[in-house]
């Protein structure tokens, strides 16, 4: 068994001892008069709502094709909160249908409000919404706060990645065996010549695309009636010149910084205010392009 698998099963005991802890304290049900047999049936129940938990789970990784890899640390945040919110919403449905059963079959010989009805199942489904939305936001809590910790370390190591990328950018050997000096051509006649080391970000701007780079002591931008497409294989010679976005392209020699904001990774300019963003499927592409120019480099 996985470490990952482990966490689940661990987080699920969690949560349904939660709920058999709540059922303790307000005893519903009729669980007052069964003295201690009621804590016999809060074991049960409490089984029972693991097992259920461990449905749901199937139940979200076969059918809604919604997996959870709780070892893939770096997984959307937002994926995480979308598949709990299904979770939560499937497995508070089961969870209550199967007290009710519990109650009707097992607790309603003393009780006969236990049997099964509409009105028992509403008053269960009540119960275990409640308690599910406190745990859900008790997870949702600890699961973000590991996340934005975890993040903010490593966009602390790509940082550090960076500078050491950076620093011997002027002498390291794949810029230095590429042509100083490149001319970007368009589907028209326009051109622009400039230097790549200079070159900050490309933009696509509809069917034009706006080159930012460096000359001259201030940051200039041209336009080519081009693809970014047409751009990226003109500059595929250039690893540093990475595609980070749908709209952009971006010289990691000319980022001053990896920021995170709201989630989502972006990329601090120099010489300019401007933040690039990266998509998320194009974040592994930046940290791997990062790692393998810094060890290129060093």
């Amino acid at each position: 068994m996985t470490q990952g698998r482990k966490d689940i099963i661990r987080i699920r005991i969690i949560s349904a001892a939660f709920t058999a802890l709540a059922l303790a304290v307000f005893k519903p049900f009729g669980l007052d008069v069964w003295q201690w047999q009621a804590y016999l049936h809060l074991f049960i129940i409490f089984v029972l709502g693991v097992m259920v938990c461990l449905l749901t789970d199937a139940v979200m990784k076969y059918l809604l094709n919604m997996p959870v890899n709780m070892d893939d640390s770096r997984k959307d945040i937002n994926y995480f909160i979308r598949r709990n919110l299904y979770f939560q919403l499937i497995n508070t449905l089961l969870v209550a249908l199967m007290i009710c059963l519990y109650r009707h079959f097992v607790m309603s010989g003393r009780i006969q409000a236990n049997l099964l009805s509409w009105s028992n199942y509403l008053e269960t489904l009540v119960i275990i919404a409640f308690c599910s939305f406190a745990i859900g936001l008790y997870w949702r809590f600890k699961f973000r706060s590991r996340y934005l910790a975890e993040e903010l370390e490593e966009v602390k190591l790509l940082n550090r990645q960076l500078k050491e990328l950076q620093a011997p950018a002027t002498d390291s050997t794949p810029q230095a065996a590429a042509p100083e000096t490149i001319t970007l051509t368009g589907t028209t006649n326009e051109t622009v010549a400039l230097q790549v080391s200079n070159l900050l970000y490309i933009e696509a701007v509809g069917n034009y695309l706006k080159v930012y780079h460096f000359r001259e002591g201030a940051v200039r931008s041209d336009m080519l009636r081009a693809t970014s497409k047409h751009l990226e294989d003109e500059l595929c010679d250039y690893p540093l010149i990475v595609r980070c976005h749908r709209a952009f392209l971006v010289n990691l020699s000319q980022v001053e910084q990896v920021v995170c904001k709201s989630g989502s990774m972006q990329l601090a300019m120099k010489h300019c205010q401007e933040t690039i963003p990266v998509s998320r499927s194009k974040v592994s592409l930046i940290k791997e392009a990062i790692l393998q120019n810094e060890k290129s480099s060093s």
